[in-house]
C-alpha cells in the first residue's frame, strides 16, 4: 500500500538533514520527498504526521540472545517484535544462548529460525564455553557470517586475548570486548561510593572497569587490531578511551542506554530491575557518559536487551541477576531525557541509536533522502515523541518485563518501523 507522510519532521544524521516535508512510500519504498506533495499514486493512504519524527531505523549494537535455551525469556520470534516495536530495523545478537554461537551448525540452526524482520545478526562466540579458555574455529565463524566476534563476557587472560587479537585481525570483521576485572568486582551489585555505602549495598569499584581497560589498550596498540570496548560505565574509562583514539588506536566504544538515563541514587529503589553489570554509574560517570557520547568520544549506544522472567528476577536488589529488557522504550525515554530537554539534538540522538552502531558492525549506515535516488526498500521508524502510553505486560512484546518503568506511563511511542521483507504498525 502507498502512504503519504504528510508534513513530516525528517531526521537523517548522515546528511546532517533535519527539516520538515512530505514523504512519499510506494512498495515499500521511498518515491518522493517535498515541501508538498500535491498529487500521489490511487489508493494512497495519507497520514497527517505533524509533530512526528520520521529517520533511518535504529541499530542495536548488541543484546542477549534466548533462544535456544531460555525460550521462557525471549523467542527470535517475540524479540523481533520487540525489536520493531521499538523502532530497531537491525540487530546484533551476541552467542548467549544455549548452546552458545560458538561453531557454524549453531549459525545454521538461528539462521533458519528467524523471522523476516528485523534484519538479524549474531556475534560469533571468541571462545569455546565447553573447553574454556580455547579460541573458537573463527575462520569458520567469519566464512558461515556471523558479524563479528564477541563473547558478552570479559576475558581476563591477557595472553588469550591477545593471541584472539591477533588471529582476528585478518579476518576483517568487528571484535566486541567487555573490560572487566571480575576480582576486584567481587560481589558487588552497584557502583561503589558514598551511595552504596549508604544504601548497605555491595560496592564494585571503578577500577574493576579502568584496570581491565587500560591492560586491553595495551594489547590493541601493540597488535593494531581493530576493536570495539563495550559497556563503558565509568568516567575514568572515557578518559581512557578519549586518550587512546588521541593516540590513533583503532578502537570505538560504546555504553548502554541505560547508564545515559539514570545513576546510582536511582537505587535508593532497591528495584531488583536497576541491577545491571556493569552497575549504574554514580553522577559523575553519567554525567561523562552523556557528554563523550555527544561528543563522539563513544561511538554509539547500545541497548544491551537482557531479558529475565518475573520469577528470576523478583529477589532481593543484590541477588538478582543483572540486566534489564529496552528496545522498547530506549528512543522514547532518551528523546524526553535528553532532546526535549534541549540538551541533545534530534541528529545527536539518532547518530548515536543508528549511524554509530551501524559503522561499529562495518555496516552501511541507514538514509532517509538518499533512498530516492537508489529506491532500495524502505528502513525508517516514525516516532512520536508526544504520544504518551503505560508500560505494561500488555503493551510490550517482549515475553519478559524486567524493567524499572514497567506500571509506568511514559511519553514518546514508535508508530510504525518499515523493514525490507515487512514492518511493524502501531499507527
Amino acid at each position: 500500500m502507498n502512504k503519504l507522510l504528510q508534513q513530516v519532521r525528517i531526521v537523517d544524521p548522515v546528511s546532517g538533514v533535519d527539516r520538515i516535508a512530505d514523504v512519499l512510500l510506494a512498495d515499500g519504498a521511498i518515491a518522493a520527498i517535498e515541501e508538498n506533495i500535491t498529487e500521489s499514486p490511487p489508493q494512497t493512504q495519507q497520514q497527517d504526521c505533524r509533530g512526528c519524527i520520521l529517520g533511518p531505523g535504529l541499530v542495536d549494537l548488541y543484546s542477549h540472545n534466548s533462544e535456544p535455551g531460555f525460550e521462557e525469556r525471549d523467542t527470535l520470534d517475540s524479540i523481533g517484535q520487540a525489536a520493531l516495536a521499538g523502532g530497531f530495523t537491525r540487530l546484533a545478537l551476541l552467542p548467549t544462548s544455549q548452546p552458545p554461537l560458538d561453531n557454524p551448525s549453531v549459525l545454521s540452526f538461528l539462521q533458519n529460525r528467524i523471522p523476516p524482520t528485523p534484519s538479524f545478526h549474531f556475534w560469533g562466540a571468541l571462545t569455546c564455553q565447553a573447553a574454556g579458555e580455547e579460541m573458537t574455529e573463527l575462520v569458520e565463524l567469519a566464512a558461515a557470517g556471523v558479524v563479528g566476534f564477541a563473547d558478552g563476557e570479559p576475558l581476563e587472560n591477557l595472553g588469550l586475548v591477545r593471541r584472539l587479537l591477533e588471529y582476528a585481525q585478518p579476518l576483517a570483521k568487528p571484535i566486541a570486548l567487555w573490560p572487566r576485572d571480575r576480582h576486584l568486582s567481587g560481589e558487588g551489585a552497584m557502583r561503589e561510593g558514598a551511595i552504596s555505602m549508604r544504601l548497605g549495598v555491595p560496592g564494585t569499584p571503578v577500577a574493576a572497569e579502568t584496570s581491565a581497560l587500560a591492560a586491553l589498550l595495551e594489547c590493541i596498540a601493540e597488535t593494531q587490531t581493530p576493536t570495539h570496548i563495550m559497556r563503558v560505565s565509568t568516567a575514568r574509562g572515557v578518559e581512557l578511551i578519549r586518550a587512546a583514539k588521541a593516540n590513533g588506536l583503532p578502537v570505538t566504544a560504546s555504553t548502554t542506554w541505560m547508564h545515559l538515563l539514570l545513576d546510582s541514587k536511582a537505587i535508593g529503589s532497591y528495584d531488583p530491575n536497576l541491577r545491571l553489570d556493569p552497575p549504574l554509574g554514580n553522577p559523575d560517570d553519567r554525567t561523562a557518559l552523556v557528554a563523550a557520547v555527544k561528543s563522539g568520544v563513544l561511538d554509539a549506544i547500545a541497548i544491551d536487551n537482557t531479558p529475565y522472567t518475573y520469577e528470576e528476577k523478583t529477589v532481593p536488589f543484590a541477588q538478582a541477576p543483572p540486566g534489564a529488557i529496552g528496545w522498547e522504550l530506549a528512543l522514547p525515554l532518551l528523546w524526553q531525557e535528553l532532546v526535549a530537554d534541549g540538551d541533545w539534538s534530534a541528529l545527536e540522538l539518532w547518530r548515536a541509536l543508528s549511524t554509530g552502531p551501524a559503522l561499529c558492525l562495518g555496516q552501511t549506515p541507514g538514509r532517509v533522502e538518499i533512498q530516492v535516488e537508489i529506491d532500495r526498500p524502505a528502513e525508517l521508524v516514525l516516532f512520536a515523541s508526544d504520544r504518551p502510553w503505560e508500560v505494561s505486560s500488555q503493551t510490550l512484546k517482549s515475553r519478559s518485563t524486567n524493567t524499572p518503568w514497567l506500571g509506568k506511563s511514559i511519553v514518546g511511542r514508535i508508530l510504525q518501523t518499515w523493514c525490507a521483507m515487512g514492518n511493524f504498525d502501531n499507527s
